[in-house]
């Protein structure tokens, strides 16, 4: 095993070039500085052989936690588009019974679109959770963009009955 004061020394004289190298991935200052402690962390609970090349080891450990971290950021950016684009604010943290609330909302929305005729289905769930354009789904199912954008609108006003909410 290393010793520890020495990871620690390797760390600290090489800390500002590891932040600089996860900035370049993450494209973010706090969280490059977040990810090069993780890192650290990682690298000194290392409880296996001596490393041989202890710097270039950490500096492995840091551009892979950045590239999680920018993945992670990625999906989150995706997952808030999402919830923007159908108009719902995601709460962070849910009590338990607002999730009762939003799992029968989900039920309620499932057997909503089980009413509707499949095409008018088919091309909400294509729009809403493909993320497909109208154009894309009119060439699919053979409609006209127009026809397409008329099923959509229908399923979502269906929807929106079923839960009681407004629709612009």
């Amino acid at each position: 095993m290393s010793h520890p004061s020495a990871n620690l020394d390797l760390f600290l004289q090489n800390r500002e070039a590891l932040v600089h190298y996860a900035v370049r991935i993450t494209g973010c200052r706090a969280r490059a500085e977040d990810v090069v402690q993780d890192a650290y962390l990682r690298f000194a609970n290392l409880s296996s052989d001596p490393i041989r090349q202890p710097l270039a080891y950490l500096r492995r450990i840091v551009r892979n936690l950045a590239l999680d971290d920018l993945r992670r950021g990625a999906l989150d950016a995706r997952v808030l588009d999402e919830f923007n684009r159908i108009g719902v604010a995601p709460q962070m943290t849910a009590e338990p019974e607002d999730i009762v609330v939003h799992r029968d909302e989900l039920r309620q929305v499932a057997a909503a679109l089980a009413d509707l005729p499949e095409r008018t289905c088919k091309a909400f769930e294509m729009y809403r959770f493909d993320g497909l354009t109208l154009q894309a789904i009119a060439d699919a199912l053979g409609l006209s963009v127009a026809g397409v954008h008329r099923l959509v609108r229908e399923a979502l006003l269906h929807c929106a009955r079923r839960l009681d909410r407004p629709v612009d």
